[in-house]
């Protein structure tokens, strides 16, 4: 993959602690992305929307949702996200501090395309941003 390649990813997430150190999983991989936070599931839903009414508009290389989202949780996303032929084929990663293998299953029913919890630690972080960019290689 070349460096100068640039992903857009769409991240729904509600802690700005979160958001950091995604945003630091990614700075350490050798790709370029610009990344669209969206602070609930309701903005999240919006982004998709927004997208849908502008065929010009880019649409995101990859969605990470959290599964715990206010005003929408991230099933409630995804599920609006899948039942949008445009949508289809853009992948999306659960994230979130749930070990739950109901919630694994259930993401996996409702067509996430992975489930990752998230990580307490750098070498968690790492393995996220490793994830990301072996997913965006394999698109």
């Amino acid at each position: 993959m070349e460096s100068r390649v640039e992903f857009r990813i769409w991240l729904a997430e509600d802690n700005p602690g979160d958001v950091r150190l995604f945003r630091e999983a990614l700075n350490n991989r050798p790709f370029r992305c610009k990344l669209t936070v969206a602070e609930d599931g309701q903005k999240a839903i919006a982004l998709v929307r927004s997208a849908l009414a502008d065929e010009t508009a880019p649409r995101p290389d990859l969605i990470v949702l959290d599964v715990n989202l206010p005003r929408h949780n991230g099933d409630e996303v995804l599920r609006h996200i899948r039942s949008q032929s445009t949508f289809a084929e853009i992948p999306v990663i659960m994230l979130t501090s749930s070990a739950s293998p109901v919630d694994q299953v259930t993401a996996g029913a409702m067509g996430a395309d992975l489930y990752i919890q998230k990580p307490s630690d750098l070498e968690g972080l790492a393995t996220i941003g490793a994830l990301i960019e072996q997913l965006l290689k394999d698109r």
